[in-house]
């Protein structure tokens, strides 16, 4: 889907972000960051997987994040005036190649679970030193979705034609618990949702979005899209963002139209 509803999960603190007051170090020690994190976001709809990261220090000129094995995969550096007036965010999101082009198994290989170290040097000339863990027990998708009664159908192509349904436009899932059965650590095992996240577009003729974020530990899930919105358009797509405790994401996407 497009980029408005993608990843919209990632910047939120989880369950793998380094949350750490910045202090004036002491000889030799280096600053923590504020923030720091790393993850995985899975589409179960498109079949994609990718890498992203989240880093909030004070201003920096340097920044480097290594995988466990010490490698390093990304290092930036601003320059001139750029560097002069300092970074303090970085968000990012890696491109997301289909599964016929990159699996989950080398996705996974290409990207190791464990500590991610995040070394900086600030404008001031001191160092920055963070970690975040990456895990590979991603959750399942949202299940037993249906917008206004009417069941998500697999494998929908919303290019082609769209489930018709009925005002009001209600969309309801059920809890997700488990986490995925094939992808990442495969162990069926629990897993904790921190949020989801709703997303519903009208992209013709102008991209027009409602999005709300819910808690993780509610029962069920029932949220009627507001008729001032669905007034705007005929037809929708959304898209249901699970977000585990430890940082992982798993997306599910569909349309409707009104009947």
């Amino acid at each position: 889907m497009t980029r408005a509803m993608h990843g919209l999960l990632a910047t939120p603190v989880a369950a793998s972000a380094l949350l750490l007051g910045s202090a004036t170090p002491a000889p030799g020690q280096s600053i923590p960051l504020d923030e720091a994190e790393v993850l995985a976001e899975l589409n179960d709809t498109d079949g994609d997987l990718g890498f992203h990261a989240l880093i909030d220090a004070e201003a920096w000129d340097r920044l480097t994040i290594r995988s466990p094995d010490g490698r390093v995969i990304l290092s930036v550096r601003p320059n001139r005036s750029l560097a002069r007036q300092g970074l303090t965010e970085l968000f990012f999101e890696s491109a997301e190649p289909e599964f016929d082009d990159l699996s989950p198994e080398e996705f996974f290989a290409r990207f190791p679970k464990g500590l991610y170290t995040i070394t900086g040097r600030t404008i001031e000339g001191d160092t920055l030193e963070g970690r975040a863990r990456l895990s590979h027990h991603m959750p399942a998708p949202a299940g037993n979705v249906a917008v206004s009664g009417v069941a998500l159908v697999e494998d929908l192509d919303c290019d082609e034609e769209a489930p018709l349904v009925n005002e009001p436009v209600v969309i309801s899932w059920d809890p997700v618990t488990r986490s995925h059965p094939e992808i990442g650590t495969p162990t069926d095992a629990r897993i904790r949702i921190e949020r989801y996240q709703l997303v519903v577009e009208r992209e013709e003729p102008t991209l027009l979005v409602y999005s709300v974020d819910l808690p993780g530990d509610l029962r069920t899930y029932e949220i009627t899209v507001p008729a001032e919105f669905i007034a705007l358009g005929e037809e929708f797509k959304y898209e249901i963002l699970a977000r585990a405790r430890n940082g992982n994401q798993t997306a599910l996407e569909s349309c409707f139209a009104l009947d």
